[in-house]
């Protein structure tokens, strides 16, 4: 159950669907907007963001929207925008990956558009209620529509956001999902993680191995999971969960849970902070910490042995 602080309907009746003007995050976008923010926080509704941003006003809005649902910057009601202490971390002048040539960067963005606030919520839908062995287009906005239902301030939305939103997704991790030759190539198609089916126009999830998928940022991914869908003073959860549950890290990475399991073990032979217990039930994830602090303690870890690897 999720504890009553963090109620998932919550987090969804709180989300945003729809403001990305039909653009995937392109290559610089992140990088661009984060830069932006930091120089001024009004930059995003300034007379000329037109020309401080170097792109159309559409794309100024997505750049925005990206950011936003990536947690790189938070905006307040009058529109103010400002870094997150994780978009600190990751792209500032001695971030982690500032320029994101680290695929595991684009893992962990990936994750972070699953947690809350939900601001892309369709991709909650596709990754957690599509269950077609294989969908184009108009079967994933069904999905989506289908899956907004329950919640009042979707379930009216014109169906045209639906299908805005389903097009966007397979552009963005489906390699050549586009027909138009104008597209910029998206880097999150790297992840490999939606492919062409055998069918005409059509695609599937992949659900084998990450081979690009460092332990650390799953485990990452695991601990800011419980600590935003089960409690920040959790100190145990299941495997099962971990892998099945909405949002969960097994959903958003489409992992099984022997995977799941894999990359966990591997994780704690890594850094310290919690155990992996086999027990007649199955298996259980201890938490000898805060889940927060080793969400921070797992990405720590990773991006410094990756400096030192690649100065070696």
């Amino acid at each position: 159950m999720l504890a009553e602080k963090q109620n998932l309907n919550d987090y969804i009746e709180q989300s945003s669907i729809g403001r990305h003007e039909t653009f995937t995050p392109r290559y610089g976008w992140l990088k661009k907007g984060y830069d932006a923010a930091v120089s001024d926080g009004n930059v995003f509704k300034a007379p000329d963001a037109i020309e401080r941003l170097g792109v159309g006003k559409n794309m100024v809005r997505s750049i925005r929207f990206w950011c936003q649902a990536f947690k790189i910057i938070e905006a307040d009601r009058l529109g103010f925008v400002e870094p997150t202490p994780f978009g600190d971390k990751l792209l500032g002048e001695e971030g982690w990956d500032p320029y994101l040539e680290d695929i595991a960067s684009l893992w962990l963005l990936h994750w972070m558009l699953f947690v809350p606030k939900l601001e892309a919520v369709n991709w909650s839908f596709a990754f957690n209620r599509n269950h077609l062995f294989s969908f184009d287009s108009k079967n994933l906005s069904k999905t989506l529509i289908n899956a907004s239902k329950k919640y009042p301030h979707l379930a009216n939305l014109a169906e045209g956001t639906f299908e805005k939103d389903a097009s966007c997704i397979l552009r963005m991790y489906a390699d050549g999902s586009s027909d138009t030759e104008s597209e910029i190539y998206c880097p999150f198609t790297q992840l490999e993680i939606i492919r062409r089916a055998e069918e005409n126009n059509q695609f599937c999830f992949d659900n084998s191995n990450k081979l690009s998928l460092p332990p650390l940022i799953y485990a990452a991914a695991c601990f800011s999971y419980i600590a935003k869908y089960a409690s920040s003073t959790q100190k145990a959860i299941s495997l099962s969960r971990l892998t099945f549950d909405f949002n969960s890290p097994g959903v958003v990475f489409k992992l099984s849970e022997t995977a799941s399991g894999e990359n966990l073990r591997l994780a704690s032979e890594k850094m310290p902070g919690f155990t992996i217990v086999e027990q007649t039930g199955g298996t259980q994830i201890h938490l000898n910490n805060d889940p927060e602090d080793l969400f921070s303690k797992a990405l720590d870890t990773y991006y410094k042995g990756a400096i030192i690897d690649d100065k070696n």
